[in-house]
C-alpha cells in the first residue's frame, strides 16, 4: 500500500493505470473496503474513461460482496465488454442470486463470449427457466459456441435440472468429446425423473469412456445402484471406491450407506458409516435411513440418540427419519418428545417434520392429532396430502378422506399413485363401486397416473365389501394382479364374511398353487370351514399343516404403560402382573357377558371342552394387553394395543362391548388395519 501511495506525480497515465489496479488487487485481498473506494473516487475524477479500470472496481467490489456498488459501476459505465458482465454475472452467481443475473443479460449490451454464456445458462439451472436456458442455447450455436466444453456442461446440466431429459439426450448424443461432469449431470437427471432405463445407458457408457471419475461421479452412480437395487455394481464401485481411497470422503461414504440400505443390506450400510473418520448430519441420517427402511426401527432410533451425544445437531431430515422410526414401532410416547424436540429447534414448521410427524401418529393410532399437524403446516405437498388422505383410510374414516381429498384437487394438488391407493380404500370402505371405477378408469388416466397391484387390489376389497365376489374374483383374473397372493387373500377373507365356502374353497386352492405355504390362507381356510361346523374341514387343514411343517405364527399383542412396552403371548401367564390381569379380564367377561357377549368358540381351534375353549379364549394376547392397559392406565384415556396378527373375532366383539361398559376408547392394530372402538363401535364396522 505504502509503494502505490508513493507512486511519482509525474508517473505516465500507464503507469497509473497500474498501480491502482494494484492497490484494488491489494485491497480486495485485505477486504479494506475504504481504500478501493478512495481509488473509486480518483477513477471518477479522471476525465478519460478506462474500461480496463473499471472492469477492475467491479472485481473488487464483488470480491467485497458489494454487488450494489458494483451495479452502480457497471451501470455508469459509457461503454462496456465481455468482462464487465461476466464479472459483475460471476458475482451474482456466486452470491446466489440468480434472478439478478438473469435480469442483467436481457438487458446486456456486452458481447458474449462462453464464459458469460455458460454463467447464463448456469443461472437459468438454478431458477429452473427452461426458456431463457434453451435462448442461451440458441445463441450459443449462433455464436459458434455450443462446443466449448464450459458451454456444453452448463447447456445439459441446465436441461436436466429443468426436468428436460429428452433435450439433454439431443445435447449428449451430438458432442463427441464430453468429460465427467456432464456423465454426473445425465445420471442424475435421469434419477431425479425416475427414469432408470435412461441412467442405466449413461452409467454403462460412463464405466467404459471415462477413466477418472470424481466424487460426484461415485456419489452418481452409487444413487443409480441404490435406486435400481443393484448390490452387485454398488459393491463393485465401492471396490473402486477403496483403491482410491475417496470412501472416507463425507459424500461417497454417505452416498455407500444409502445404497446399501436401499439394497437390504443394512450390516454393509453400517460398516461404510462407521469408517467414515469425520461423520457430518448427512452420514448420520444416511445411516438411520439405512436402519429404518430394513424395519430396524429400534436400531435408528439409537443412532439418533447417538448422533446427539457426539455434538452432530440433527436437521429437519433427521428429525424426519426418527419420527419415521417411531411410526414403524407405533410408538406415541418418543414420537411425542421428538414432537417437543423440533418446537424447541425450529424445525417443527418444516415440511419434512410436518409430514413425519403426521406419518407418526397416524400409525401410533392417533389421526386426530395427525390432522392438527396437517392443520398447523404453514404448506402442503403431495406427500401431505396422502399422509392425511391414507392415515384416515386406515383408521375407517372414509368419509373424512373423501373430504380431504376433495379439498386436495380443490388447492389444485396433483393425485399420485399413492393417493389413489388411499381413495380406492375410502371408497372400499363406503361401498362406492361406480366412483373407484371412475377413478380408477378416468381420473387416474386424467392426472398420468398409471393403475398398480395395490390400486386392483383395493378394488378387489371394494367389489367384496359390496357382497359382489364373483365379480371380483373375474376382476383378479382379467387384470395384472392374477398371480397377486394379497388379491386373492382380500377375497377369500370376503368369502369367509359373507359366507360363501364353495368359492372361498376354490380360491384357497388357488392360493396354495402360487404359495403353496401361505399361512393366512390355511388359517382363513380352518376358520371357513369351523363356522360352517365342518370339523372334518379342520382337522384336515390342520393335518395338512403338519405335514408341510407350515406353522401359524403365535399372535403377539404389545401395550406402552409409561415408559414399558409389555408384551403378551396367547395363554402366557407369565407376566409379573397376570394375577391382577387375571382377575381383571374375569371382571370384564362377567360384565360384557350381562349386555350379550357369548364366546365365539370356534375360533378357538381346539380339541378341548367347551369350557376350556372359553378360558383359552380369554388368554388371548390383546385380551390380556387390554386387561393391563384398564389397570394401568387413568380413566379416560385412549388404550392402544398393537397385535402382530388379524385380530379374532371373538376378540373384537369383547374389546367392542369392554369399550362400551368402561367408557373408554381402545385402538388396536392389527395387521390389517386400525380398529377405533369406542362406545361399542369399531371403525372397521366389523368387516375385518
Amino acid at each position: 500500500m505504502a509503494a502505490a501511495r508513493a507512486c511519482p506525480i509525474g508517473a505516465s497515465s500507464v503507469d497509473q493505470r497500474r498501480a491502482a489496479v494494484a492497490v484494488l488487487r491489494a485491497a480486495a485481498a485485505a477486504g479494506n473496503l475504504s481504500i478501493g473506494k478512495a481509488i473509486h473516487a480518483k477513477v471518477v475524477r479522471t476525465s478519460r474513461f478506462d474500461v480496463v479500470q473499471y472492469n477492475h472496481l467491479i472485481a473488487f467490489y464483488v470480491k467485497c460482496s458489494r454487488l450494489g456498488l458494483a451495479r452502480q459501476v457497471f451501470d455508469s459505465m459509457p461503454s462496456r465488454n465481455t468482462v464487465s458482465g461476466n464479472l459483475l454475472m460471476s458475482g451474482y452467481a456466486s452470491s446466489g442470486r440468480h434472478k439478478d443475473a438473469l435480469a442483467l443479460l436481457r438487458a446486456a449490451d456486452f458481447g458474449m463470449n462462453e464464459y458469460v454464456l455458460s454463467s447464463a445458462v448456469a443461472a437459468a439451472a438454478h431458477v429452473r427457466s427452461y426458456d431463457t436456458g434453451r435462448q442461451c442455447h440458441g445463441h450459443a450455436i449462433k455464436a459458434g459456441l455450443a462446443d466449448h466444453s464450459y458451454v456444453c456442461n452448463a447447456v445439459l446440466h441446465m436441461y436436466c435440472q429443468c426436468a428436460h431429459m429428452e433435450d439433454a439426450v439431443k445435447v449428449f448424443e451430438n458432442v463427441s468429446s464430453f468429460d465427467v461432469f456432464a456423465f454426473n449431470s445425465m445420471i442424475n437427471g435421469f434419477l431425479n425423473r425416475g427414469q432408470m432405463d435412461g441412467s442405466v445407458s449413461i452409467v454403462r457408457s460412463m464405466v467404459r469412456r471415462i477413466g477418472q471419475w470424481d466424487y460426484v461421479s461415485y456419489v452418481a452412480i452409487l444413487g443409480h445402484c441404490a435406486s435400481m437395487k443393484e448390490l452387485v455394481l454398488g459393491s463393485q464401485v465401492h471396490t473402486q471406491a477403496l483403491k482410491r481411497r475417496l470412501e472416507l470422503n463425507v459424500y461417497v461414504g454417505s452416498a455407500l450407506v444409502d445404497m446399501y440400505g436401499k439394497c437390504d443390506s443394512p450390516h454393509d450400510a453400517n460398516c461404510a458409516f462407521d469408517v467414515l473418520p469425520e461423520k457430518n448430519v448427512v452420514s448420520w441420517t444416511a445411516v438411520m435411513t439405512a436402519y429404518t427402511q430394513n424395519e430396524l426401527f429400534e436400531e435408528a432410533l439409537q443412532l439418533f440418540l447417538d448422533m446427539e451425544l457426539e455434538g452432530v445437531r440433527p436437521n429437519e431430515l433427521s428429525y424426519a427419519v426418527a419420527l419415521n422410526s417411531c411410526a414403524g414401532l407405533a410408538d406415541l410416547r418418543n414420537g411425542n418428545a421428538l414432537c417437543a424436540c423440533t418446537i424447541k429447534t425450529g424445525h417443527r414448521g418444516l415440511l419434512p417434520v410436518g409430514n413425519a410427524l403426521m406419518n407418526m401418529y397416524s400409525k401410533s393410532g392417533s389421526v386426530e392429532n395427525a390432522r392438527r399437524v396437517f392443520l398447523s403446516m404453514p404448506y402442503h405437498d403431495v406427500v401431505s396430502w396422502n399422509s392425511i388422505i391414507t392415515g384416515y383410510a386406515h383408521h375407517g374414516l372414509a368419509r373424512e378422506a373423501m373430504e380431504v381429498f376433495n379439498d386436495m384437487l380443490f388447492a389444485e394438488e396433483v393425485p399420485s399413485y399413492v393417493t389413489f391407493v388411499g381413495v380406492l380404500s375410502a371408497c372400499a370402505q363406503l361401498g362406492l363401486v361406480d366412483e373407484g371405477f371412475y377413478y380408477l378408469n378416468t381420473m387416474m388416466k386424467e392426472v398420468g397416473v398409471k393403475p398398480g397391484k395395490e390400486h386392483y387390489t383395493c378394488m378387489v376389497g371394494l367389489l367384496c365389501r359390496a357382497g359382489r365376489l364373483d365379480e371380483a374374483e373375474q376382476f383378479i383374473v382379467s387384470n395384472c394382479i392374477h398371480t397377486d397372493v394379497v388379491a386373492w387373500r382380500s377375497l377369500l377373507n370376503s368369502c369367509q364374511v359373507h359366507r360363501n365356502y364353495g368359492l372361498g374353497h376354490r380360491v384357497a386352492e388357488q392360493i396354495f398353487q402360487l404359495k403353496p405355504k401361505d399361512v393366512g390362507t390355511y388359517v382363513l381356510l380352518s376358520n371357513m370351514y369351523a363356522k360352517a361346523n365342518r370339523w372334518d374341514g379342520v382337522v384336515k387343514v390342520r393335518r395338512l399343516m403338519r405335514e408341510l411343517g407350515v406353522r401359524k405364527e403365535p399372535g403377539v399383542s404389545w401395550i406402552q404403560v409409561g415408559s414399558e412396552v409389555h408384551v403378551f403371548t396367547s395363554e402366557d401367564k407369565k407376566h409379573p402382573w397376570m394375577e391382577q390381569i387375571t382377575k381383571k379380564l374375569k371382571e370384564l367377561i362377567d360384565q360384557i357377558k350381562v349386555i350379550g357377549y357369548v364366546p365365539n368358540i370356534a375360533v378357538a381351534l381346539h380339541d378341548v371342552e367347551d369350557e376350556q375353549k372359553e378360558e383359552h379364549l380369554m388368554y388371548h394376547s390383546e385380551k390380556m394387553a387390554l386387561a393391563l392397559g384398564l389397570i394401568r392406565t387413568p380413566n379416560g384415556e385412549t388404550i392402544r394395543i398393537m397385535k402382530n396378527v388379524r385380530i379374532c373375532d371373538d376378540c373384537h366383539v369383547a374389546i367392542k362391548l369392554v369399550s362400551l361398559v368402561t367408557a373408554r376408547k381402545i385402538v388396536v392394530r392389527d395387521a390389517v388395519r386400525f380398529h377405533c372402538i369406542e362406545g361399542g363401535i369399531c371403525s372397521c364396522d366389523d368387516y375385518w
